[in-house]
């Protein structure tokens, strides 16, 4: 059984909160995780560079002059990549770099980054957020109460909800998130993980089916 502590909006310790072990208790698997860090970075290359060899070099059909007698050097076509005007030598092509993780090993590696939070007792569960319009002084307030307002956190939240990403996004080293679309790599990179228990609830019913 893993406890934590649950917090009310002011960033207050009410009670104690027990996480699932299916999600909260499972193996770390360090060397899958650097994978899908790497596979991550390699997926949002474009990879769209372009430059053209000789033999897409429009024109040079016809031998600059004869092979011999001239004096000068041996010329075949005047898109050689030596010529003003020729094609590239190994020039860079459009290629794909992304990598493809199969669906149940990015589950497995989404509970390890889960697990691996909640062995370092870095998660904190909110009671109830519920903002009618945007207040970055609120969240502020609450990171402060929870001593994390120096730390990079993730925030994550049960839905859509415009005025909490809008009090969120101007506090530096807080990102805000949907619960749903949560990934590994997000665990990794914060601090510590907040969430509300509609998050926790949102996690549970997407990721344990």
């Amino acid at each position: 059984m893993i406890e934590v502590d649950l917090y009310n909006q002011e960033g207050k310790r009410i009670d104690k909160f027990e996480l699932k072990e299916k999600i909260f208790a499972q193996p770390i698997k360090g060397d899958l995780l650097s994978f899908y860090v790497k596979a991550y970075f390699a997926n949002q290359r474009q990879g769209t560079a372009k430059k053209k060899s000789r033999s897409e070099v429009r024109g040079g059909g016809a031998k600059p002059w004869r092979q011999k007698g001239t004096g000068r050097a041996r010329a075949g076509t005047i898109r050689s990549p030596i010529w003003v005007g020729g094609g590239r030598a190994f020039p860079p092509l459009v290629r794909d770099f992304s990598i493809k993780i199969p669906p149940k090993v990015k589950r497995s590696l989404l509970f390890s980054g889960f697990s691996a939070k909640a062995k370092k007792k870095k998660i904190k569960i909110i009671e109830d957020l519920s903002l009618k319009e945007p207040k970055t002084k609120k969240i502020y307030d609450l990171l402060k109460n929870l001593g994390l307002d120096n730390s990079k956190c993730l925030f994550l939240s049960d839905g859509k909800n415009e005025a909490l990403s809008k009090s969120c996004r101007n506090i530096k080293n807080l990102v805000y998130k949907s619960a749903v679309l949560v990934n590994p790599y997000d665990l990794l990179n914060c601090e510590c993980l907040i969430m509300t228990k509609g998050a926790l609830q949102k996690v549970e019913e997407v990721f344990c089916r």
